[in-house]
């Protein structure tokens, strides 16, 4: 099967910093089948693989080391709705859910 047969999906992640956070001017980066790609706060779109899992990775970088790392590993039954929230201090883990209004 070629890259254009592919059938894919969109989903939509919420990429959340707090409200307080010893870090600034620090962006997301969004890792989807191991590709990463820089992202923006708020909320966004991505295609993904409609017929198989596929793991969404979040991570930030403050030009010093990595911090906030999160993964999902969304398979094709899930709501293709998911959440990351950073973590407020810039050495800790970030965690990515699928929202309760998102459940079925």
């Amino acid at each position: 099967m070629s890259h254009e047969d592919e059938t894919t999906r969109r989903i939509q992640l919420t990429l959340r910093k707090p409200w307080f956070a010893l870090y600034g001017g620090v962006r997301p980066t969004l890792v989807i089948a191991g590709r990463g790609q820089p992202a923006q706060w708020g909320v966004g779109t991505w295609q993904v693989p409609a017929d198989r899992p596929v793991t969404v990775g979040v991570y930030l970088f403050n030009r010093v080391w990595r911090f906030g790392q999160a993964e999902f590993s969304l398979d094709p039954a899930d709501a293709p709705s998911l959440v990351y929230r950073a973590p407020a201090l810039p050495f800790l883990r970030g965690r990515i859910h699928v929202p309760a209004d998102a459940r079925a």
